[in-house]
């Protein structure tokens, strides 16, 4: 899933899931009166919410505010074409939203800067690496499990053991 597009999406699916914001008898002290106002005229959805929703969707709506013209623009072509997908689709990207709301933040953080040096890669080396990666998702679950195994016995290995390793791979498919 493409971290970048992650939360303007998710400002725009919490906007759609719960309507901008409304006020009710048991409105947060701190709520500004542009936001009283969104509140008040979404009332009924607002007073449906538990205080939990409404706490997320209000986050939610301060967050929006602070967001350019452009990433808002991007937030509601993702809800566009959200809401163009298959049932099925949908699912799969709201269950992997809610894992990614499950991560600790500094592994929300870790994966965002590692999609960001991604995005910087040359454009023939991504699509070697998206190319690896659509190669590994169609191997057999069994060969999955021994590639993860050796990556793991790989993120083990000293610096020169991996470069041992390198030499040696090296040497095989020259012999070949």
């Amino acid at each position: 899933m493409a971290v970048r597009w992650l939360p303007p999406l998710i400002v725009g699916l919490a906007l759609l899931a719960g309507g901008t914001v409304e006020v009710a008898s048991a409105q947060p002290p701190d709520v500004k009166p542009e936001e009283r106002a969104v509140i008040e005229r979404n009332r009924e959805r607002w007073e449906r919410m538990t205080p939990e929703e409404r706490a997320r969707v209000l986050e939610n709506y301060r967050h929006w505010k602070t967001l350019t013209p452009e990433e808002r623009a991007t937030a509601r072509e993702n809800l566009r074409r959200f809401r163009a997908m298959p049932p099925a689709d949908k699912a799969r990207i709201l269950d992997d939203l809610q894992r990614w709301n499950e991560l600790p933040e500094s592994r929300r953080h870790e994966l965002q800067q590692d999609y960001e040096r991604f995005q910087r890669l040359p454009p023939e080396r991504r699509e070697r690496l998206l190319q690896r990666y659509r190669q590994y998702q169609a191997l057999p679950t069994e060969e999955k499990d021994r590639v993860m195994r050796n990556w793991e016995r790989w993120q083990k290995m000293t610096p020169d053991e991996r470069r041992e390793m390198r030499e040696r791979l090296q040497r095989e498919r020259g012999g070949r």
